[in-house]
């Protein structure tokens, strides 16, 4: 067995009816892993479900809203009476509003932050207390270049509140829980094509903002992410808990 084998292993991917979260199922079925995956859309759901399926793996599709506590205690329990187990998160559910801090609602600001941040801990919460239980788990938190560094073009102060909110519950998770075999850990992805930056990808001028900020001078491309979400949910990080890797084509380095 390398030390990026999954099999045998049960990965849950939230936010996984679309962009990067089939990315990401994709990639640890690839390896191997069991997936659970999550998500609104139940139809989206089932037509991802089929594509994990034939890669020779089991595939549970569960419909949930993160940002109902219930739904996802009920979406937890469940996948642990599927499976006996689970294994992996792979906390990747999100959302972006662009909106200038001296307008911005109070709506726009709490969708952020509940999708982005407080959805992020109450799923490690329950998911948490079952890898305790085993002595054993994986988080992978899905940050963003914006846990570090703030755009000067674009009004974004919920996104990086919330990205920056992850970071530093990336590292509590990590102090708090070591002591259980559980290693917690984020990605912070650039710009990778998606539902939620096509918009702002489609854009004539993105292509100044990644000029300038980007040494690559390009965004990312599909399966860029996967060596990371790999590495972090596989033994071989087994002594790496509470980072954050960039994956930015150099963007946070300058």
């Amino acid at each position: 067995m390398g030390m990026f084998d999954l099999k045998g292993k049960v990965a849950l991917v939230t936010g996984a009816s679309s962009g990067l979260g089939v990315q990401f199922a994709k990639a640890l079925a690839g390896q191997g892993a069991d997936l659970a995956i999550l998500a609104r859309r139940q139809e989206k759901l089932e037509e991802v479900k089929k594509v994990i399926e034939t890669l020779g793996v089991q595939c549970f599709a569960f419909k949930c809203d993160v940002l109902k506590n219930d739904e996802i205690k009920t979406a937890v329990a469940k996948i642990k009476e599927h499976y006996g187990r689970i294994d992996i998160l792979v906390n990747n559910a999100g959302t972006a509003r662009k909106n200038p801090a001296e307008i911005q609602s109070d709506e726009d600001w709490n969708a952020v932050i509940n999708t982005n941040l407080n959805s992020v801990y109450f799923i490690a919460r329950e998911v948490g207390k079952i890898m305790i239980e085993q002595k054993y788990g994986k988080i992978v938190n899905v940050g963003s270049i914006h846990s570090s560094v703030a755009m000067a073009p674009s009004p974004l102060s919920a996104y990086c509140a919330s990205k920056g909110g992850v970071l530093m519950l990336t590292r509590a998770l990590a102090a708090e829980w070591a002591k259980y075999n559980i290693t917690v850990n984020a990605i912070g992805p650039a710009y990778f094509p998606s539902e939620m930056t096509e918009a702002s990808m489609s854009n004539p001028e993105f292509s100044k903002v990644i000029n300038a900020y980007c040494p690559m001078g390009r965004t990312g491309k599909t399966g860029e992410l996967d060596g990371a979400v790999i590495y972090f949910a596989s033994d071989a990080s087994s002594y790496t808990t509470g980072q954050l890797l960039s994956i930015d084509g150099g963007w946070t380095a300058i």
